[in-house]
């Protein structure tokens, strides 16, 4: 096995294709950390997370002073490994966002150059339940756009062959978000999937309430409607409708999932790979979530999962949101209405190397050797 030789750390903060917002937040910048990691056989890997907004220059720091320096000479095929090593070494800060987002930019570049060295695909190497997925849109469906436009955005994914499309929700009154529903569904059918998405801004009665509207449209999934650490009430509400359920994209571990798992507060898990620490502990979510008979259905970074969501058997959709296209010489593939994993060794993601050090931003970058 070929050891690690140089680890290589910089930032590149990515703007948004579109104006985001939902009923929490807007994204202003996803501030990109990459890790790239060269072996003594001189085969590379690259891997990233991301951030909404600020805290990019806090991952960095992360793993400047502390995760980097404890990579060189660590068998680069020892995955698990180093990654529980990092961890324990962090435990002061675990569990927590900028712990998992820097271990994860680590994880995938360890995954990215296993790959890469083995002459597979990412999620042949993970199990390689199927090679594509369908396609859900969450694009056209943010808490800003008028109702004339959510609908139109809903009606060209379909045309495209997308089969759902998600909306916000969480406007100031709770009719305003019934009509804009209304209008959706009218507009796409009964065979068209909606899903909603509350970005954790309800209380459980305000929940509840909001739940008895969604089951008279046939939602797909009531998306994190209450703060994600809540795990009681999202029991407590899961009980109470017939919707699914949904959260994951704001869980940091992989024992937060199983607090959800086996108390039922979801019905849909949204590990996000970056956000729980990379592609080792997202497999074992991913796993356990089968166990149970659940399904999970990840949040963002669409590059990025789709090689992971056609690993396993119980992952039946793949968010569109592009994050890469400023940084890839060719975007993941699609094709009516379908993503398909890549079949390139690693990630399989086309990263434009001259666009990728023409972004890096001045002062947060390292290179240990």
């Amino acid at each position: 096995m070929a050891k690690i030789a140089r680890v290589e750390i910089f930032l590149i903060d990515l703007q948004p294709q579109v104006k985001r917002t939902d009923a929490i937040q807007s994204f202003d910048s996803q501030e990109t950390p990459f890790v790239r990691i060269t072996d003594t056989d001189g085969a590379v890997g690259l891997g990233y997370s991301y951030t909404i907004g600020q805290g990019g220059g806090a991952i960095m720091s992360l793993l400047r002073e502390t995760l980097v320096p404890q990579l060189i000479g660590r068998e680069a095929e020892e995955i698990g490994r180093i990654w529980r090593d990092l961890l324990f070494s962090t435990h002061a800060t675990a569990v927590g966002a900028i712990t998992s987002l820097a271990l994860a930019a680590i994880d995938t570049a360890l995954w990215d150059l296993r790959g890469v060295r083995a002459g597979l695909p990412l999620y042949r190497l993970l199990g390689g339940a199927k090679d594509s997925v369908p396609m859900y849109t969450t694009e056209g469906g943010w808490l800003h756009i008028p109702t004339e436009d959510l609908v139109a955005d809903a009606l060209e994914a379909q045309a495209r062959g997308f089969s759902g499309s998600k909306m916000k929700i969480g406007q100031p009154k709770p009719g305003q978000d019934r009509a804009r529903l209304r209008a959706v569904r009218e507009a796409v059918g009964p065979e068209y999937e909606i899903m909603v998405d509350a970005n954790q801004c309800f209380s459980l009665g305000q929940a509840t309430r909001c739940a008895q509207v969604l089951e008279q449209f046939d939602v797909a999934w009531f998306e994190e409607p209450m703060p994600a650490d809540d795990v009681m009430s999202h029991a407590a509400l899961a009980a109470a409708t017939s919707v699914p359920v949904a959260v994951g994209e704001s869980m940091y571990s992989i024992s937060q999932f199983k607090d959800y798992l086996v108390t039922g507060g979801a019905t849909i898990v949204q590990a996000d790979v970056a956000r729980i620490g990379g592609i080792t502990p997202w497999i074992k979510v991913a796993h356990m979530a089968e166990a149970h008979n659940v399904q999970i259905c990840p949040h963002f970074l669409m590059e990025l999962h789709v090689s992971l969501v056609c690993a396993v058997p119980n992952a039946p959709w793949l968010e569109y949101i592009p994050q890469l296209d400023s940084l890839t010489a060719s975007p993941m593939r699609m094709k009516d209405g379908r993503a398909y994993a890549s079949q390139a060794p690693g990630l399989g993601i086309d990263w434009d190397l001259d666009a990728i050090a023409g972004g890096r931003i001045d002062g947060l970058t390292a290179d240990f050797s």
